[in-house]
C-alpha cells in the first residue's frame, strides 16, 4: 500500500465525518486525532510516514478540543517537554 492510500485510510477511520483529502489539508488536526486516538499500529503509521517533526509540529498547534489530558500529557513526555496546559476555545 502505498504511504498516501495509507494516510488516506487513516484519514477516514480517525476523522469520519469528512472526506480525507479534506482531512489531510488539516494535518495538525489530523494528527491530534491519531495522537489520541490511534492504535499503537496506527501511531506507528504516521510515524514512519510523516515522521516525528510532523507529530512534533501537530503537538505545538494543537486544535482545542481535539486532545485528552491523558494523551497531552504522554506526547509531550514522549517528546522530552514539560506539558503546557491544554488548548482552549475562548468563550465569549
Amino acid at each position: 500500500m502505498s504511504t498516501d492510500a495509507e494516510l488516506h485510510a487513516l484519514a477516514a477511520r480517525y476523522v469520519w465525518w469528512q472526506p480525507p483529502a479534506v482531512t489531510l489539508a488539516r494535518p495538525h488536526h489530523f494528527l491530534c486525532q491519531v495522537m489520541t486516538l490511534g492504535t499503537a499500529e496506527d501511531v506507528r503509521t504516521v510515524r514512519r510516514v510523516m515522521g516525528d517533526q510532523a507529530l512534533l509540529d501537530a503537538l505545538e498547534h494543537a486544535p482545542p478540543g481535539v486532545m485528552d489530558p491523558k494523551s497531552w500529557n504522554y506526547w509531550h513526555l514522549f517528546f522530552g517537554r514539560r506539558p503546557p496546559p491544554l488548548p482552549e476555545r475562548p468563550l465569549p
